[in-house]
C-alpha cells in the first residue's frame, strides 16, 4: 500500500510543505490528498485521521503519523537509504537540533510573514522580534553550511530533513524580500531551484482558494 500524505492548501500550508518536499526530493513515492482549509468539515475530516485535527498527516497502512517533524522521523526510519538525516553523528545531532528549533520557535516570524507562495515579491517592514528571528535563522544556516555543507548546496550537503523544515522560511524570506547575506541568499536559491519546489509552486499558483488570515496585505498586494 502506498504512503498517503494529507495536506492543506499548498499556497499557505507551511507545515504540509515540510514532509512533502522532503519525500519528493528524496524520491520517496507517495500519494497526496489536499483538504482546503475552508472546507466546511475540515476539522472533522482531519480529526478522523489525527486526533490533533491538523495537517499534515501521513498514512502508511494502519499507521498514522501527524506533526511534520514526526513524519520526517518516521519516513527517515522507514527509508534509511534516502539519507534524510546526515550520516555523521555530529552533523546529525546538529540537524535534529535545528529542525526541532524550527518546529517549536520563530512565532513572530510566522505571524508577521505567513507563507503565501502566490504573493508577488514585495518587501514588508519587520519589527524587532522578527528581525531577531531572521538573524537567528541566518546563523543556523551559516553554521550548517560552514561546518557540514561541503557535499552540496544545502545545510548538510544534500537536501534533507533539516532543509525541509526550513523550506517554508525560504519562501517567506523570498516572498517578503527579507534582506539576508549573500550566503543565505545562495542557500535560498538552491532550495528554490529544486524540482520539488517548482512543482509545489506551480500547484500553489493554480489553487482557487483564498484564506484571508494569510493575506496580510490584501488587496494592496495582489496575487500573481
Amino acid at each position: 500500500m502506498a504512503l498517503r500524505l494529507i495536506i492543506g492548501n499548498k499556497n499557505y500550508s507551511s507545515w504540509s510543505l515540510r514532509p512533502w518536499i522532503a519525500m519528493k526530493a528524496a524520491g520517496i513515492a507517495f500519494e497526496e490528498t489536499v483538504i482546503p482549509f475552508d472546507t466546511p468539515d475540515f476539522k472533522a475530516q482531519v480529526s478522523a485521521l489525527s486526533g490533533a485535527g491538523k495537517v499534515p498527516v501521513l498514512l502508511d497502512g494502519d499507521v498514522r503519523v501527524w506533526e511534520s517533524l514526526a513524519i520526517l522521523e518516521y519516513v527517515a526510519e522507514k527509508f534509511p537509504g534516502a539519507g534524510l538525516w546526515p550520516a555523521p553523528q555530529r552533523a546529525r545531532a546538529h540537524a535534529r537540533a535545528v529542525a526541532a528549533e524550527m518546529h517549536s520557535g520563530f512565532l513572530p516570524l510566522r505571524r508577521q510573514l505567513p507563507m503565501n507562495v502566490r504573493r508577488p515579491v514585495k518587501r514588508r517592514a519587520l519589527d524587532d522580534e522578527v528581525k531577531a528571528d531572521v538573524a537567528r535563522i541566518e546563523t543556523i544556516w551559516s553554521e550548517g553550511r560552514t561546518q557540514f555543507g561541503d557535499g552540496g548546496p544545502f545545510l548538510y550537503g544534500r537536501f534533507g530533513a533539516a532543509d525541509a523544515m526550513y523550506a517554508p522560511v525560504v519562501w517567506r524570506f523570498h516572498t517578503y524580500a527579507v534582506e539576508v547575506s549573500a550566503s543565505a541568499r545562495a542557500y535560498m536559491d538552491a532550495v528554490l531551484a529544486l524540482p520539488a519546489t517548482r512543482e509545489w509552486r506551480e500547484a500553489a499558483r493554480q489553487e482557487p482558494w483564498v484564506v484571508p488570515h494569510d493575506e496580510i496585505d490584501w488587496p494592496d498586494v495582489l496575487h500573481d
